[in-house]
């Protein structure tokens, strides 16, 4: 329940390994504010920064936290979390063995990544009843099984596509470290599969591999269950890897955040009963 009139209920925080994202949402769920602001753990300036993107917020109710990028990075949080509310409750979510519906069949659920559990939560809840793999391309590409009644079977990890680009430039001494951006550009100039420069070449290599295993683990899954399967896209790659890809899939581009809107919302529900 809301006690603070106008107070908005739950500051949310995504803590990737490549910048942290953030939402202010009420009590459905529904975004009032957003932001992200990137890692620096010891930039005044970039602490400033982020301080600022929050300085008009109103008070939330209590923050929950999704953090797969180390204690440095949580200690930024919570250092940031103490100069603008520093009372305000606060949870550091982590992957349990069963939660909104998610089971868990993790050998020991509370290694599986909470951004992992999160997105499969949020994606149970986008498209009930349905059997769904889920994939997350971000510094890792990550899938995830994810069965109608609601069980996780299983995932698998893999180099994200940024990191596999950058991986090849570092390891060998004639291809060029491309991040983003100078992928998107070599390979708007080739207009075929096979390119005819290194740098088409590299970019169109690893785009191939990010969707080949998608597809691959889609159509194995399928044909393990016997049963239609919805895949799931999310993260900031998407774009590019479903363009790439040649199998239906959706789209959902906030599932960590909406993710943790319902466990916050969940928690409330159970503390308050």
């Amino acid at each position: 329940m809301n006690t603070h009139g106008n107070a908005a209920p739950y500051l949310l925080i995504d803590a990737g390994n490549s910048r942290i994202k953030w939402s202010l949402v009420d009590e459905a769920g529904a975004p009032l504010a957003n932001g992200a602001f990137e890692h620096a753990h010891h930039s005044t300036a970039a602490d400033d920064a982020a301080l600022d993107a929050w300085s008009d917020l109103p008070t939330p109710e209590s923050a929950w936290i999704s953090n797969v990028a180390g204690m440095p990075v949580q200690n930024r949080i919570q250092r940031l979390l103490d100069a603008r509310w520093p009372t305000l409750p606060r949870t550091v979510v982590r992957a349990r063995a069963e939660q909104c519906g998610v089971i868990n069949s993790y050998a020991d659920p509370t290694r599986l990544g909470s951004d992992r559990w999160a997105g499969m939560i949020a994606a149970r809840a986008a498209y009930p009843g349905e059997h769904l793999l889920v994939a997350t391309f971000g510094t890792a590409t990550t899938l995830e099984a994810l069965r109608a009644d609601g069980v996780f079977t299983g995932g698998l990890i893999a180099p994200g596509l940024s990191l596999m680009m950058e991986s090849l430039g570092s390891h060998t001494a004639q291809l060029p470290t491309l991040d983003a951006a100078a992928a998107r550009e070599a390979l708007t100039q080739t207009r075929s599969l096979f390119a005819t420069d290194t740098a088409a070449a590299l970019s169109a290599g690893c785009l191939l591999a990010q969707a080949s295993l998608i597809e691959r683990a889609w159509r194995d899954l399928k044909a393990d269950w016997r049963a239609e399967v919805r895949l799931v896209l999310g993260g900031g790659a998407a774009h590019e890897i479903a363009g790439a890809l040649d199998v239906p899939h959706t789209r959902h581009d906030s599932l960590v955040l909406s993710g943790l809107a319902l466990i916050a919302r969940d928690a409330t529900a159970r503390h308050s009963t």
